[in-house]
């Protein structure tokens, strides 16, 4: 691969280690991943979701930004939303959608560092054990995908959910689509572990900033609306434990509400690919920022300071926080 990774080998290893705990549906705890600040103590991370369709409906555009903004603040990683494959996941390890949709369009120098991943809904309609496969490390050294896991960064730590087996009407009503729930059933199981083992580590961090990513939104102004699942069940985990904000994809667009009751910040990046769902349904907590097309979102952070920044599909912002 150009522009190789060469301190990714411990990554890569732990991520074989881990990966069979991660598809087991009784985890004892989450897998944990860590990832060093540079040397000044600060990180900066893009994030981007729903993106795989081959480079077209604008990915391979969205990706060129995200090469030019991830040089000029010379990311540390990339989280990835959710959806990564488009339309029904990856059908296995040796699916060339993933070197059409991933290697192949994010061909960056800037961009050859970690993405950690999480699947979307769209990701268990496939394979979805092939995603969290150690065979596709060594395809794209850069890709770490775990069901759910927390990332330790010390000045951050991230907790990576796995949302899409809380949505009850994927099992009760797929409809015309099948969901790979190997390692998840029985459902009920399965998020009560899940939840039990991602308030433990919540309670037990320490870090400045605690950062919660997956693919479907608690809050949103766009056409899929809130989780109601997500807003039962993870929501008042997050508040209680301080959460900084929760990250996900899902909703094809861009956008930033603020909690009305705590300070938890809701950020949506599933611009990238396909977009303009053309629904604006904003619901009782503040909408600060709502683009109804592609892009991605930037984070910086420091000890003290956390700056986000969204950028369109032709790489101009149209919204900044801090």
């Amino acid at each position: 691969l150009p522009g190789a990774l060469p301190a990714m080998g411990p990554i890569v290893l732990l991520l074989v280690v881990v990966v069979a705990v991660a598809a087991a549906p009784a985890v004892a705890e989450l897998p944990r991943l860590e990832h060093s600040p540079k040397a000044d103590g600060s990180l900066s991370i893009l994030a981007v979701g729903d993106w795989g369709r081959r480079g077209e409906f604008n990915q391979s555009r969205v990706a060129t930004q995200m090469g030019v903004v991830a040089e000029k603040m010379d990311a540390d990683f990339v989280i990835s939303t959710g959806d990564n494959f488009y339309s029904d996941g990856l059908t296995g390890v040796n699916d060339m959608a993933f070197e059409d949709s991933f290697t192949g369009i994010y061909t960056a120098k800037s961009l050859q560092k970690p993405w950690y991943t999480v699947l979307g809904n769209h990701d268990y309609r496939g394979d979805a054990l092939a995603q969290t496969s150690p065979v596709l490390a060594k395809v794209d050294r850069r890709w770490i995908c775990i069901k759910s896991f927390i990332l330790n960064a010390e000045i951050a730590d991230f907790f990576f959910v796995d949302t899409t087996p809380f949505v009850l009407k994927y099992w009760t009503n797929p409809g015309n689509s099948t969901y790979d729930w190997r390692g998840v059933a029985p459902r009920d199981t399965y998020i009560t572990n899940l939840l039990k083992d991602v308030e433990a580590l919540l309670r037990q961090s320490r870090a400045p900033w605690k950062i919660v990513v997956g693919h479907h939104p608690i809050r949103t102004a766009g056409k899929h609306g809130d989780t109601e699942e997500l807003v039962q069940l993870l929501l008042p985990m997050l508040k209680a434990n301080g959460v900084d904000l929760y990250v996900n994809g899902h909703d094809h667009c861009l956008e930033q509400i603020s909690s009305s009751d705590s300070p938890l910040q809701y950020l949506t990046s599933g611009g990238g690919s396909k977009a303009w769902g053309g629904v604006y349904a904003p619901g009782a907590d503040k909408v600060e920022f709502f683009h109804d097309g592609q892009g991605f979102m930037s984070l910086r952070l420091t000890a003290t300071d956390a700056r986000l920044a969204f950028y369109d599909v032709a790489g101009a912002v149209r919204h900044t926080w801090g």
